[in-house]
């Protein structure tokens, strides 16, 4: 996973060999280079063409697998325009067709002539005939269109769009009524806020999200609301009582009185300008906490050791690593959408846990795929929404090596320059093997401005993407780490940032590796989470 400028021992033997094959023949991650404007794009795990700007400088195009690590000599640069030669083209093939005879003698039959004068005096007024009717035409459908895109798109920009494409107004949601055919309207209505993991509701009355008040709080409520957003009963921990700060201005859900555990939750809940006691702290699962904590300053990366990255899984297809994967509850593993765009049965795959040794975890039990869901939109040319859920056959037992990494809070942005880390098995070098251990290195994120550059990733960094690295190349991510975490620690606490997704080469200067943006999807994690 970490880039190395020098030559690393490589393993030799039927192992590797069956190793390199199967990345090869039956995942397609093997490092082939494409050009940007190909009009083939590769399968997941294989190279990714992109066609976002004909005038930039072709570059070979990664699904990123795999770390890599810096050394005493500089990395390499992006390769210039022009240094590849131009890939032949594949000869077409025909069908031998007869020829047909034509008469290439043109005959015509002698009469009158006609007055030219008049014919074209006729034909000019015939074309501005035909052209005001065809403007006409263009402007009666530009209108419709405009009237079109105003009635369904316009008047909801103040409301929100339910999957199905009805415009429900901001009153209509969590109100009590599904309005909705699949239910959303009534189904998103919790969240969790900030660091603290403040409860928020939200109030169709203000039409704001606002902190539910602790007054006659009790575990039921909160373990109702767990459940609600898409945990298991037996995950929730506890709930205490937090300070609501600057959200307090926008007041309180409350609780009825006379409200019961039996009751729907949400519909218990009332809008209250103020509280008496504070707001509700939950804890819906026990998250985000490591037993080995790596040091804070690694330069290129390093091998992590038991403990310290215990919602790492190596995702696996006839004992193979193939791609990474993160522990979010002991049923769900988020992962990439590319690394299942080919291979989408759930019964060829099988997660491990609980191991930085891939040789060890192969002697451990694995568990099987019940469910892969990747996100509808994801485009398999741009990795535009790149993320997918495994739903597993049986849980996981959670171990001090097998825990939950937390999903991020909303208003938990992610400042320009922060530090995070990135964890895998990709390879440690372009098209080498993987390694035995799992290995790790630091990385900053980086805005979607600088990523966006020209001489940087040119424009091809979504809102569902996070770019980080190093700009000066050297670490990164590469084969083998797809879906892996890119994780950041607050308040003492690791939360999921980003999911291993693609980049430019391996640890090239100027091109950092491209994660999805998981705070970006979080309706959609919880949405899948309930619908299950």
């Amino acid at each position: 996973m970490l880039i190395t400028w020098h030559e690393h021992e490589t393993e030799t033997g039927s192992a590797v060999t069956d190793r390199i094959r199967v990345l090869e023949e039956v995942v397609g991650i093997s490092r082939k280079e494409s050009r940007r404007n190909s009009s083939k794009f590769a399968s997941p795990g294989s190279v990714t063409s992109f066609s976002m700007n004909t005038n930039q400088t072709n570059y070979p195009i990664y699904d990123n697998m795999g770390f890599q690590q810096e050394e005493g000599r500089s990395p390499p640069f992006a390769p210039q325009q022009g240094i590849y030669p131009t890939l032949p083209q594949e000869t077409p093939s025909y069908v031998a067709v007869a020829p047909q005879t034509i008469n290439t003698h043109h005959t015509a039959t002698p009469g009158m002539p006609h007055n030219t004068g008049q014919r074209k005096g006729i034909k000019t007024c015939h074309w501005k005939y035909i052209l005001c009717a065809s403007l006409c035409v263009l402007l009666v459908l530009a209108v419709a269109g405009l009237l079109l895109w105003y009635f369904l798109y316009y008047q909801c920009l103040l409301g929100t769009l339910c999957r199905s494409g009805k415009c429900l107004s901001p009153s209509q949601w969590c109100d009590g009524v599904r309005d909705c055919s699949h239910g959303e309207d009534e189904s998103q209505c919790f969240r969790l806020h900030g660091t603290n993991f403040m409860l928020e509701s939200y109030s169709s009355e203000s039409q704001m999200w606002t902190p539910v008040c602790a007054e006659n709080w009790d575990n039921n409520y909160a373990r109702a609301v767990c459940e609600h957003m898409g945990y298991k009963r037996q995950d929730y921990v506890s709930y205490t009582q937090t300070s609501a700060g600057s959200q307090a201005w926008k007041g309180y859900m409350k609780l009825k009185t006379g409200s019961d555990h039996e009751s729907y939750i949400h519909s218990q809940l009332t809008y209250s300008q103020s509280c008496s006691a504070r707001a509700v702290k939950l804890h819906c699962i026990d998250c985000g906490e490591s037993s080995a904590a790596p040091s804070t300053r690694i330069v290129g990366g390093t091998e992590a050791v038991n403990g310290a990255w215990p919602w790492q899984v190596s995702l696996q297809i006839y004992n193979q690593h193939i791609c990474g994967g993160s522990i979010i509850s002991p049923y769900w593993i988020l992962s990439a959408a590319h690394c299942f765009h080919t291979y989408s049965d759930p019964g060829m795959w099988m997660v491990y846990s609980g191991d930085v040794s891939l040789a060890r975890l192969s002697f451990n039990t694995g568990k099987a795929v019940h469910k892969i869901i990747s996100h509808g939109k994801f485009d398999i040319r741009t990795n535009d929404n790149d993320i997918a859920l495994l739903k597993l056959d049986t849980p996981l037992t959670f171990t001090r090596t097998v825990k939950p990494v937390c999903l991020p809070n909303i208003a938990m942005d992610l400042p320009v320059g922060q530090q995070a880390w990135i964890t895998g098995w990709g390879t440690l070098r372009s098209s080498g093997p993987s390694p035995d251990r799992l290995n790790q290195a630091q990385v900053t994120i980086y805005s979607r401005e600088i990523c966006n550059k020209p001489d940087v990733l040119d424009g091809q960094i979504t809102e569902t993407m996070i770019c980080a690295g190093n700009l000066q190349g050297g670490v990164d991510t590469c084969q083998g780490d797809s879906g892996g975490p890119l994780v950041v620690k607050e308040g003492n606490v690791w939360w999921l940032a980003g999911d291993t997704s693609w980049g430019i080469g391996c640890a090239w200067r100027n091109k950092p590796g491209v994660y999805g943006n998981v705070t970006y999807f979080l309706n959609w994690v919880y949405e899948q989470m309930q619908n299950e």
